[in-house]
């Protein structure tokens, strides 16, 4: 887990893209990055990133407004969303610009809150 939160991390102080650390946490915590999407509309979330671990579960990275990063490990309730934005991550960008994401996206970030993850502050 200390390994997980400091890849998440700012390194000295450098303020690195999203991506980037959740990519880092997902390589050196052995999972894979499932998707990485922005949260359009949400007063608190403006992106949602999930690394999968395969049999062991999920991690949700979510990083508010305010830049701050927030975790949570989640279970097979959410397991169809997380499914679904890991379809879209996972197609081409012509089928990416194509279809809606964010719906999807709220709907987790709603299940999420309601199950005690990521609680507005």
């Amino acid at each position: 887990m200390a390994l997980f939160e400091q890849s998440l991390g700012n390194i000295e102080g450098l303020n690195r893209p999203f991506y980037d650390r959740v990519a880092d946490a997902a390589e050196k915590t052995a999972g894979s990055v499932l998707f990485d999407v922005r949260v359009d509309g949400d007063t608190w979330v403006q992106r949602m990133a999930a690394i999968g671990y395969g049999e062991t579960g999920t991690a949700i990275i979510v990083m508010e407004k305010n830049g701050h990063l927030r975790c949570a490990s989640i279970n097979g309730d959410t397991a169809l969303l997380v499914a679904e934005l890991a379809a879209w991550n996972a197609s081409p960008l012509r089928e990416q610009a194509r279809l809606d994401h964010c719906g999807t996206a709220s709907i987790l970030l709603a299940k999420l809150r309601r199950s005690g993850h990521f609680a507005r502050l």
